[in-house]
Protein backbone atom coordinates (compact mmCIF):
# COMPACT_ATOMS: atom_id res chain seq x y z
CA UNK A 1 0.00 0.00 0.00
CA UNK A 2 1.62 2.82 -1.13
CA UNK A 3 0.91 6.44 0.43
CA UNK A 4 1.40 9.71 -1.27
CA UNK A 5 3.17 12.37 1.51
CA UNK A 6 4.00 15.34 -0.94
CA UNK A 7 1.19 17.01 -0.69
CA UNK A 8 -0.05 16.51 3.05
CA UNK A 9 1.55 19.45 5.29
CA UNK A 10 1.71 18.76 8.75
CA UNK A 11 2.66 22.22 10.10
CA UNK A 12 2.64 25.25 7.92
CA UNK A 13 6.14 27.24 7.85
CA UNK A 14 3.89 30.34 9.05
CA UNK A 15 2.29 28.39 12.41
CA UNK A 16 6.44 27.10 12.95
CA UNK A 17 7.51 30.38 12.86
CA UNK A 18 5.02 31.79 15.09
CA UNK A 19 5.15 29.42 17.75
CA UNK A 20 9.02 29.95 17.73
CA UNK A 21 8.76 33.31 18.22
CA UNK A 22 5.83 32.62 21.18
CA UNK A 23 8.69 30.28 22.89
CA UNK A 24 11.06 33.21 22.46
CA UNK A 25 8.92 35.17 24.39
CA UNK A 26 7.74 33.11 26.70
CA UNK A 27 11.73 32.72 27.25
CA UNK A 28 13.13 35.71 27.69
CA UNK A 29 10.18 36.78 30.10
CA UNK A 30 11.14 33.65 32.00
CA UNK A 31 15.52 34.82 31.65
CA UNK A 32 14.15 37.99 33.16
CA UNK A 33 11.81 37.10 35.88
CA UNK A 34 14.37 36.80 38.75
CA UNK A 35 15.65 40.47 37.99
CA UNK A 36 13.24 42.57 40.16
CA UNK A 37 12.88 45.17 42.39
CA UNK A 38 11.14 46.10 45.93
CA UNK A 39 8.89 48.91 45.91
CA UNK A 40 9.35 51.32 48.69
CA UNK A 41 5.64 51.74 49.16
CA UNK A 42 4.62 47.30 48.65
CA UNK A 43 7.45 45.57 49.65
CA UNK A 44 6.05 42.10 49.13
CA UNK A 45 4.54 43.30 45.76
CA UNK A 46 7.75 43.30 43.34
CA UNK A 47 8.87 45.62 40.82
CA UNK A 48 9.51 43.34 37.01
CA UNK A 49 9.66 43.02 33.54
CA UNK A 50 7.33 40.48 33.01
CA UNK A 51 4.45 43.66 31.98
CA UNK A 52 6.85 45.34 29.47
CA UNK A 53 7.19 41.36 27.65
CA UNK A 54 3.57 41.23 27.86
CA UNK A 55 3.29 44.76 25.56
CA UNK A 56 6.20 43.96 23.44
CA UNK A 57 4.45 40.45 22.67
CA UNK A 58 1.52 41.36 21.88
CA UNK A 59 2.88 44.40 19.33
CA UNK A 60 4.63 41.42 17.69
CA UNK A 61 3.18 38.66 17.56
CA UNK A 62 -0.96 39.77 17.61
CA UNK A 63 -3.31 38.73 20.13
CA UNK A 64 -3.06 34.57 19.76
CA UNK A 65 0.54 34.37 19.52
CA UNK A 66 1.19 36.83 21.97
CA UNK A 67 -1.87 34.63 24.43
CA UNK A 68 -0.35 31.43 23.60
CA UNK A 69 3.78 32.69 24.61
CA UNK A 70 2.04 34.02 28.25
CA UNK A 71 0.48 30.51 28.68
CA UNK A 72 3.19 29.07 28.03
CA UNK A 73 5.09 31.16 30.11
CA UNK A 74 2.40 30.55 33.28
CA UNK A 75 2.67 26.70 32.47
CA UNK A 76 6.34 26.52 32.33
CA UNK A 77 6.70 28.26 35.84
CA UNK A 78 3.45 26.21 37.57
CA UNK A 79 5.32 23.26 36.48
CA UNK A 80 8.15 23.71 38.39
CA UNK A 81 10.65 26.26 36.13
CA UNK A 82 11.90 28.95 37.86
CA UNK A 83 10.23 31.52 35.44
CA UNK A 84 8.21 33.52 38.11
CA UNK A 85 9.47 37.25 40.22
CA UNK A 86 12.17 36.46 41.83
CA UNK A 87 12.65 32.76 40.08
CA UNK A 88 10.06 31.63 42.01
CA UNK A 89 7.86 28.77 40.45
CA UNK A 90 4.75 25.86 41.36
CA UNK A 91 0.99 26.50 41.33
CA UNK A 92 1.98 27.83 44.87
CA UNK A 93 2.94 31.59 43.29
CA UNK A 94 -0.71 31.03 40.72
CA UNK A 95 -2.55 30.46 43.81
CA UNK A 96 -0.59 33.51 46.30
CA UNK A 97 -1.07 36.84 47.11
CA UNK A 98 0.65 38.14 43.61
CA UNK A 99 -0.98 35.05 41.14
CA UNK A 100 -3.54 37.26 39.78
CA UNK A 101 -1.14 39.38 37.81
CA UNK A 102 0.65 36.29 36.16
CA UNK A 103 -3.08 34.90 34.91
CA UNK A 104 -3.92 38.03 33.90
CA UNK A 105 -0.27 38.14 31.52
CA UNK A 106 -2.33 35.89 28.75
CA UNK A 107 -5.29 38.02 28.33
CA UNK A 108 -3.57 41.53 28.92
CA UNK A 109 -1.27 40.07 25.88
CA UNK A 110 -4.22 38.63 23.67
CA UNK A 111 -5.39 42.10 24.17
CA UNK A 112 -2.71 44.53 23.34
CA UNK A 113 -2.33 42.37 20.38
CA UNK A 114 -5.65 42.77 19.50
CA UNK A 115 -5.86 46.50 20.01
CA UNK A 116 -2.56 47.51 18.66
CA UNK A 117 -3.52 45.30 15.44
CA UNK A 118 -7.10 45.17 15.25
CA UNK A 119 -8.93 41.65 14.26
CA UNK A 120 -7.30 41.42 10.56
CA UNK A 121 -3.63 40.58 9.69
CA UNK A 122 -0.68 41.98 11.69
CA UNK A 123 0.83 45.27 11.11
CA UNK A 124 4.51 45.94 11.28
CA UNK A 125 4.79 47.14 14.65
CA UNK A 126 6.81 50.31 13.66
CA UNK A 127 3.22 51.06 11.86
CA UNK A 128 1.51 51.17 14.58
CA UNK A 129 0.33 54.52 14.81
CA UNK A 130 1.14 55.66 18.64
CA UNK A 131 -1.68 56.72 20.05
CA UNK A 132 -3.17 53.19 18.95
CA UNK A 133 0.22 51.80 20.29
CA UNK A 134 0.19 53.60 23.69
CA UNK A 135 -4.32 52.53 23.58
CA UNK A 136 -2.83 48.85 23.40
CA UNK A 137 -0.27 48.93 26.56
CA UNK A 138 -2.94 51.47 28.45
CA UNK A 139 -5.78 48.12 27.54
CA UNK A 140 -2.97 45.42 28.50
CA UNK A 141 -1.56 46.74 31.98
CA UNK A 142 -5.82 47.65 32.95
CA UNK A 143 -6.14 43.88 32.69
CA UNK A 144 -2.73 42.91 34.28
CA UNK A 145 -3.86 45.56 37.29
CA UNK A 146 -7.50 44.00 37.51
CA UNK A 147 -6.63 40.41 37.51
CA UNK A 148 -3.78 41.47 39.82
CA UNK A 149 -6.19 43.44 42.29
CA UNK A 150 -8.99 40.84 42.11
CA UNK A 151 -6.22 37.53 42.92
CA UNK A 152 -4.75 40.16 45.71
CA UNK A 153 -8.42 40.37 47.28
CA UNK A 154 -8.92 37.21 47.44
CA UNK A 155 -6.13 35.82 48.67
CA UNK A 156 -5.50 38.65 51.44
CA UNK A 157 -9.24 38.26 52.37
CA UNK A 158 -9.11 42.26 51.75
CA UNK A 159 -12.02 44.21 49.82
CA UNK A 160 -10.98 45.47 46.52
CA UNK A 161 -10.72 48.95 46.65
CA UNK A 162 -8.19 48.05 49.37
CA UNK A 163 -6.00 45.31 46.57
CA UNK A 164 -6.14 48.83 44.02
CA UNK A 165 -4.51 50.98 46.49
CA UNK A 166 -2.34 48.20 47.06
CA UNK A 167 -1.14 46.32 44.30
CA UNK A 168 -2.33 48.73 41.63
CA UNK A 169 -1.89 52.21 42.29
CA UNK A 170 1.71 52.44 43.92
CA UNK A 171 2.16 50.62 40.50
CA UNK A 172 1.07 53.10 38.08
CA UNK A 173 4.41 55.19 37.40
CA UNK A 174 5.98 52.49 37.18
CA UNK A 175 3.58 51.36 34.79
CA UNK A 176 3.81 54.33 32.85
CA UNK A 177 7.71 54.01 32.45
CA UNK A 178 7.45 50.43 31.21
CA UNK A 179 4.59 52.19 28.48
CA UNK A 180 7.17 54.48 27.45
CA UNK A 181 10.02 51.76 27.04
CA UNK A 182 7.75 49.47 25.35
CA UNK A 183 6.77 52.36 23.01
CA UNK A 184 10.46 53.47 22.44
CA UNK A 185 11.68 49.76 21.37
CA UNK A 186 8.83 49.30 18.96
CA UNK A 187 9.79 52.84 17.36
CA UNK A 188 13.35 51.88 17.03
CA UNK A 189 14.63 49.29 14.28
CA UNK A 190 15.16 46.49 17.40
CA UNK A 191 12.05 45.22 16.50
CA UNK A 192 10.73 43.89 12.75
CA UNK A 193 7.58 41.40 13.26
CA UNK A 194 8.40 39.12 10.05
Amino acid sequence: MATDTESVELVGDESTRNLARAVLFAAVTSATAPVDLVHPLVPNVPITLQTLWVFLAGVVLGPLWAGVSFVLYAVGGVVGLPVFAGGASGLGVVLGPTGGFVVGFPVAAAAVGLVAHGPGSLTAPGDIPLPRLVAAMVVGSAAIYAFGAVGFSLVQGIGLAAAVSTVVLPFLPVGAVKVAIAAAVTRSDAIVAR
